[in-house]
């Protein structure tokens, strides 16, 4: 696929016209305030028929949102709410990601609860159709809103389901990084056959995985690159491990070392 690079910015929705090719509209909803006292705010992208964007760990390919919130005022913490992706074959590649629309929720903890929270972002991600576009938008919320936003309560009600239960990994050294082969549970290996593998360190690249049936079990392997090019310390507890079904999806945290 060809790539563009582009810069986009904005502080309020944009028209039409302003926009790159494939994106409709890019904005950071008013949402609510929580009962808690959090902010609910959410990115919500819109893009032109057969364009799509990317989930967290979209696989090989595939540029994911990533957010700057240093111009925010009255922020401390902030917590992405991912919806479950859809699985996307493209000219041979598989990805993980949104056709049409993104609702992405966004959680924020403010530093002072007596404060509103004023959320702007610069949000860096990619866009494909033929061409695939690194956009970057420069967006600010409005006032939050009197009740919670239906729009953004059903991307929250699509996030993938945690598990109280966790893989068997093996992990191993290659090359270039480590190789992580996690075999799932056996009560959730047939609610589907797409799996990603993700490490809190975003640093860290990840292969899409190979999956396989393993005695009525579901295993799944992936490659974990550092920068260095060379093997390095992997905590089992950091891995992520996603399954996704057609309907739904669940995710596990941590593995536990499977035993020689």
């Amino acid at each position: 696929m060809k790539t563009l690079a582009l810069l986009f910015m904005t502080a309020a929705p944009a028209l039409a016209q302003d926009l790159p090719p494939g994106l409709a509209s890019a904005e950071l909803l008013p949402g609510w305030t929580t009962a808690e006292g959090q902010r609910m705010t959410a990115l919500h992208l819109r893009l032109e028929p057969g364009w799509k964007t990317y989930w967290r760990s979209p696989g090989d390919a595939g540029v994911p949102p990533r957010f700057d919130w240093g111009a925010s005022r009255n922020l401390a913490q902030v917590r992405l709410l991912w919806p479950r992706p859809e699985v996307i074959e493209s000219g041979g590649e598989r990805t993980l990601g949104y056709h049409g629309e993104l609702v992405l929720p966004i959680e924020i903890t403010p530093a002072s609860p007596a404060a509103p929270v004023e959320p702007r972002a610069v949000v860096d991600f990619g866009i494909c159709q033929d061409i695939c576009v690194p956009v970057r938008v420069e967006l600010q919320a409005g006032p939050p809103g009197p009740a919670p936003d239906p729009l953004i309560e059903a991307a929250i009600a699509r996030q993938p389901e945690t598990s109280d239960r966790q893989p068997e990994c093996r992990i191993a050294p290659i090359q270039d990084g480590m190789q992580v082969t996690a075999t799932l549970p056996a009560a959730d290996s047939a609610r589907g056959d797409e799996v990603a593998m993700e490490l809190a360190d975003d640093e860290i690249w990840v292969s899409a995985p190979e999956t396989h049936a393993a005695g009525g079990r579901l295993a799944a392997q992936a490659d974990f690159v550092a920068a260095s090019g060379k093997p390095f310390p992997l905590d089992p507890q950091a891995l992520r491990v996603t399954l996704i079904g057609p309907d739904d999806a669940v995710e596990f945290r941590g593995c536990r070392e499977a035993a020689d």
